[in-house]
C-alpha cells in the first residue's frame, strides 16, 4: 500500500458536480492498493498514520497526532499511486490491485484508521471519477509505502 498524507486546512470531494464529502483541518490521505498487499499492510499503515505527530503544539512544533489536534480525516482511493514510469511516457498501472482485491483492503484501512483514532473517516467513492480540492497546510506532505516501512 502506498499513501500520500497531506495535512490540510480543508478538503472536499466532488462527484458528478456535487460535493459528496468534506473536512476541515486534518489529514487528506490518498491511498493506493497494490495487488500484493494484505490486510496486515492496511492495519500497519492505519496505525502509523494515526500516530504521526505532524500537527503543531502550542509552541509551533510538529508534536501532536491527529487525535491530539482534534483534526478530521479523509481517505481517497487512488490507483495511480502505483504508476510505473520507467519505460516510455505512458504510465503503467499493472501493479495496482483490481477492485476485488483493493476494495476490501481500502475498507479495512478505513475501519482500522477509525478504530485507531476514534475519528469518523470521510471518503470519496472507490472507482469514481472525483474532483479533490484541498488547501495544504504547511505544506506538509508525507509518502508512506508499506513495502519500505520507512
Amino acid at each position: 500500500m502506498r499513501a500520500v498524507i497531506q495535512r490540510v486546512k480543508k478538503a472536499s470531494v466532488k462527484i458528478d458536480s456535487s460535493i459528496t464529502s468534506s473536512i476541515g483541518e486534518g489529514l487528506l490521505i490518498l491511498l493506493g492498493v497494490e495487488h500484493e498487499d494484505k490486510e496486515a499492510d492496511a492495519l500497519w499503515l492505519a496505525k502509523k498514520i494515526g500516530s504521526l505527530r505532524i500537527f503543531d503544539d502550542d509552541k509551533g512544533v510538529m508534536n501532536l497526532d491527529i487525535r491530539q489536534s482534534e483534526g478530521e480525516l479523509m481517505v481517497i482511493s487512488q490507483f495511480t499511486l502505483h504508476a510505473k514510469t520507467k519505460k516510455g511516457n505512458r504510465p503503467s498501472y499493472i501493479r495496482a490491485a483490481p477492485p476485488e482485491t483493493a476494495v476490501p483492503l481500502y475498507q479495512a484501512f478505513i475501519s482500522q484508521l477509525e478504530s485507531e483514532t476514534g475519528i469518523k473517516v470521510r471518503t470519496g467513492e472507490f472507482g469514481a471519477r472525483m474532483d479533490v480540492k484541498l488547501v495544504n497546510s504547511g505544506p506538509v506532505t508525507i509518502i508512506i509505502d508499506t513495502k519500505n516501512r520507512e
